[in-house]
């Protein structure tokens, strides 16, 4: 027989003698596993007891325990406990025992457990957990915090052993996506500013960042003194990245493709549905899925095919957050890349065709119109190209096609003209300016009407 046998034997019949509820430390036997996640080293907590899979309650789960089950999955060290069923609500039984590791524990049935819970708990307490994988090195300098994921939240960066926060004076796309980058988290999606992840604590140690977006690291762009400003933790920074992008469209549309393991990847067209679709337009901040395109519409994309099957239940705010399944039902190659058509996240307004007009922008899901401060010729190719309307003809202002209504979201827009969206150039933050209607940005394209 062998020793784990003989040991699971022992443990039976010491609980069947002295019961569950002992005064004497018992070391359950358990096995754990995260499920749900995008990959094995994130996702719900199960622990096996007896037979039995059974989710753990995330009020009575904490670092030391993350720490431990890390270890355990040799997946590096914990990156982020997450409440409130992130990844989705288990089945079966919640766990009736509370962990209660130590930190230096090898596996978790090395670890304590109380013999009851606390509270009450239910699938919505099921607690998820996110490792840093077991090729991660962890010398991050730069951590979002309070996001529901490791890619978003408020902007903390450490220095001289201290995790502190950015101001938001100049925070634009192009800062948020050195940040992305520099965390592995795809693409940004967007730059906030007034603390919208929450104010944080201690030093504030940037303010004034000027990234020219090519940066490895935060550290390396332009910035006032570390700790040298005159903010307070109101104008803390946050940023969301996404780790899904669509190409050989506009912004809102194009081949699906996924960021995994630090390369992207196509999707199956076979495995993508409408909920999957209905994820992604909203993490790319482009309203409602219009279409799904099969068979490579978008053209056939390099690298690999995502090996892995999105289970989106269609809420989610990203795609982290989606379930996946752990292998493809279809054998796809590039013939089967997924397309897919989101509403625009910009338009023309009053305009004589859909290639000229008043510009307007669609943020948080309101639509709003940008200032003509700075407004140029440079930025007006960027919206012709985003619209796949040709060449930029003239950008106007003084709202020329007529004022809008509605939020002013963007001012003082400054492409470069290489953009692949307006919402990728540098400006000042989303709806702080000074404007009226009767400034609104107007352009018109070259078109096919032109």
């Amino acid at each position: 027989l062998s020793s784990l046998f003989l040991f699971k034997i022992y443990i039976s019949t010491f609980l069947s003698v002295f019961g569950e509820h002992s005064i004497f430390s018992v070391y359950l036997i358990l096995e754990v596993r995260l499920v749900g996640g995008p990959h094995r080293c994130s996702g719900r907590v199960e622990v096996l007891h007896g037979e039995t899979w059974s989710t753990v309650w995330d009020a009575g789960f904490d670092q030391q325990d993350a720490e431990v089950v890390c270890r355990e999955l040799g997946c590096g060290l914990p990156v982020e406990v997450l409440r409130g069923a992130a990844f989705g609500r288990g089945e079966g039984q919640v766990w009736s025992k509370e962990l209660k590791c130590r930190r230096n524990e090898s596996q978790i049935h090395f670890c304590p457990t109380t013999s009851s819970l606390k509270h009450n708990c239910s699938h919505d307490n099921d607690v998820g957990l996110v490792c840093a994988g077991k090729n991660f090195k962890y010398t991050f300098s730069v951590r979002l915090v309070d996001g529901g994921s490791r890619c978003a939240g408020r902007v903390e960066v450490l220095h001289r052993g201290q995790w502190g926060t950015v101001c938001d004076n100049g925070w634009d796309m192009r800062d948020a996506a050195v940040v992305c980058r520099e965390l592995g988290c795809g693409e940004a999606v967007d730059a906030l500013s007034d603390a919208h992840f929450g104010s944080g604590s201690g030093p504030v140690w940037m303010d004034d960042i000027d990234c020219s977006g090519s940066e490895s690291t935060l550290k390396n762009c332009r910035s006032g003194r570390w700790g040298k400003n005159n903010c307070d933790h109101n104008k803390d920074v946050g940023v969301i990245c996404s780790g899904v992008r669509l190409v050989g469209g506009s912004c809102c549309s194009g081949r699906v493709e996924v960021f995994h393991g630090e390369t992207w990847s196509t999707v199956c067209d076979a495995d993508f549905d409408q909920q999957d679709a209905e994820v992604v337009c909203r993490e790319l901040g482009c309203g409602l899925p219009v279409e799904v395109l099969r068979a490579a519409a978008f053209g056939r994309g390099e690298g690999q095919v995502w090996s892995e099957n999105l289970q989106c239940r269609g809420n989610e705010s990203q795609i982290y957050f989606c379930p996946i399944s752990s292998s493809l039902k279809h054998n796809c190659s590039h013939d089967s890349d997924v397309g897919l058509v989101c509403a625009d996240s910009v338009r023309l307004v009053n305009g004589s065709s859909r290639c000229a007009g008043r510009v307007e922008v669609l943020h948080r899901g309101q639509w709003g119109t940008v200032c003509d401060n700075g407004w140029d010729m440079r930025d007006a190719a960027v919206v012709c190209r985003e619209l796949r309307c040709g060449e930029a003809v003239d950008a106007l202002s003084d709202a020329h096609f007529g004022p809008g209504s509605g939020p002013i979201w963007m001012d003082g827009v400054d492409c470069r003209g290489s953009e692949s969206t307006l919402k990728h150039c540098g400006s000042p933050r989303w709806g702080k300016n000074n404007c009226e209607h009767s400034l609104d940005a107007g352009i018109i394209c070259s078109g096919k009407f032109y």
